[in-house]
């Protein structure tokens, strides 16, 4: 990185910054070339982040399109990275582009409607079920709420995981621009899941934390795992000797678990 940029910016000087240190100029003076070099140079975290999305997507949806859809998360990060909050930008960026392909996709809106709406019913059950019980809710007693058997439930979920996009990337807090607060940039690593080392944004970010510590640790694991490990559904499954599709209903289902219990919270419910 220091060699490439070195190359375009320090023509007249033998110098050689570190990236941090380019990190500083380009905040300081948003030269082109900076920018430039920072797109050439983490390109292909693009595509790695597109192929982890692309797994489980319809046939119909492309991986070049998926590309190009991170790309603009790319560029989004570059332009708002801060090296002074000690993030790394790898870190940072990740978010950032899965972020901009969910959204795109989203806006492309190929999910029928019939599969919304039963995510939508399933959501509230599993939000008005917890309110009440004031724990997590089993599988039987979701189904039971929705009027169906577990068999009906399971069969419900399949069809919801394998064409719905549920992603931790969602906002939970919005304020203007600079506030928005998602699921998964509020998730920490096992060895850091600790409220108190959070500065920003503090209580929004402990009660999401709060909110994944109450998940059944299946689940939390595998949001750990996908989120912050970077393995894919397959490996998961491996890990926890489970099935892929299982992986990814217990995916969705903690999504849906996560989203339902914050708007409770954001509606003063619990």
């Amino acid at each position: 990185m220091a060699k490439v940029l070195g190359e375009s910016q320090m023509d007249s000087s033998p110098e050689q910054k570190t990236e941090e240190e380019f990190w500083i100029e380009y905040r300081r003076s948003r030269d082109l070339k900076i920018r430039e070099a920072f797109v050439k140079q983490y390109a292909p975290l693009v595509k790695y982040v597109a192929g982890k999305v692309a797994v489980g997507m319809p046939h119909s949806v492309e991986f070049d399109d998926l590309v190009g859809f991170g790309v603009f998360g790319l560029l989004d990060a570059i332009d708002k990275f801060d090296p002074d909050k000690g993030v790394k930008f790898k870190t940072y960026a990740v978010t950032r582009i899965r972020g901009a392909i969910f959204d795109e996709l989203r806006s492309i809106d190929w999910v029928p409607r019939s599969v919304r709406q039963k995510t939508k019913e399933v959501e509230e059950a599993i939000g008005s079920l917890e309110a009440q019980l004031g724990r997590t809710a089993t599988d039987q007693e979701i189904a039971a709420s929705l009027g169906m058997d577990e068999d009906e439930f399971s069969k419900i979920m399949i069809k919801i995981s394998s064409t719905s996009i549920l992603s931790l990337n969602d906002v939970w807090f919005s304020g203007d621009d600079n506030d928005k607060v998602t699921i998964e940039a509020s998730i920490e690593s096992p060895a850091s899941l600790n409220p108190d080392i959070i500065v920003e944004k503090d209580e929004i970010r402990r009660i999401i934390i709060n909110a994944i510590n109450e998940l059944p640790d299946k689940e939390k694991k595998i949001l750990v795992l996908y989120y912050y490990e970077d393995l894919t559904l397959k490996e998961i499954g491996q890990v926890l000797e489970v099935t892929e599709s299982r992986v990814s209903q217990l995916h969705t289902k903690a999504i849906l678990r996560l989203r339902a219990k914050l708007t409770n919270i954001r509606k003063g419910i619990v």
